[in-house]
């Protein structure tokens, strides 16, 4: 069986994701903060045939939560070998870095470098015994002069840390877990407010070509992959 959590699945990329690995005969667990929405999604997922195995309440700022969410995958979920961790929070995207609260940079570190590595690292036995795989959903570490929100690049650029040092290590004790980060590229989903400028995706163009990376058959050990890079003006 190949069995995949997506989190943050209930919607935008995660939902792609999940719909096009599902479509190609993955079963989905869906990770998500609010049961109405995850329920959503699956009846959504299921209309086209996709087998959702259900959803699991992940709140990546909550500690517990995590322990919590993390258990019951092992216990009703024991087959995992995918995890996706695509959840995570905007900051405010809408200021220049003098203008950043430090409570906005505390917050987005929190969920998307903090809350991503807990879960990870509390499936990591269950991920190693399964011979299973990470990708992370994320941005470059470098900054782009177009667009550099600094909370949440500064989250993203630790996730890449996390990935690196993490992809290292597995290979040097030789943990059978493979681990990578993928970048959308543009994308108009919620994040962004929707944003639609050219060269942007939707999501079903995104978890399409995901769900491609992820049945490509080869190995992608410490990798940062940009499905559709930022082309930069001259």
């Amino acid at each position: 069986m190949k069995t995949v959590l997506v989190t943050g699945a209930n919607k935008g990329i995660g939902f792609g994701i999940a719909k096009h690995l599902g479509l190609k005969g993955w079963t989905v667990i869906i990770g998500a903060r609010n049961e109405k929405r995850a329920e959503k999604a699956i009846g959504q997922l299921r209309a086209l045939g996709i087998d959702v195995a259900g959803w699991v309440s992940i709140e990546l700022k909550a500690p517990d939560s995590i322990q919590q969410a993390a258990e019951e995958i092992v216990k009703r979920y024991p087959a995992l070998t995918l995890l996706v961790n695509n959840a995570g929070i905007p900051g405010d995207m809408g200021v220049d870095s003098e203008h950043t609260e430090i409570a906005t940079i505390r917050e987005t570190l929190e969920v998307n470098f903090v809350g991503t590595f807990a879960l990870t690292k509390a499936l990591l036995p269950l991920l190693a015994k399964n011979g299973g795989r990470i990708a992370n959903v994320t941005v470059p570490s470098e900054i782009s002069p177009y667009w550099h929100p600094l909370a949440y690049v500064a989250s993203k650029a630790a996730q890449n840390a996390m990935m690196g040092v993490m992809a290292t290590e597995f290979q040097q004790a030789s943990t059978p877990i493979e681990i990578f980060s993928v970048h959308p590229g543009p994308t108009t989903t919620d994040l962004n407010g929707n944003m639609a400028l050219p060269g942007f995706h939707d999501i079903d163009t995104v978890g399409q070509k995901f769900a491609e990376l992820i049945e490509d058959g080869l190995n992608h050990q410490g990798e940062f992959i940009e499905l559709y890079p930022i082309v930069k003006e001259d």
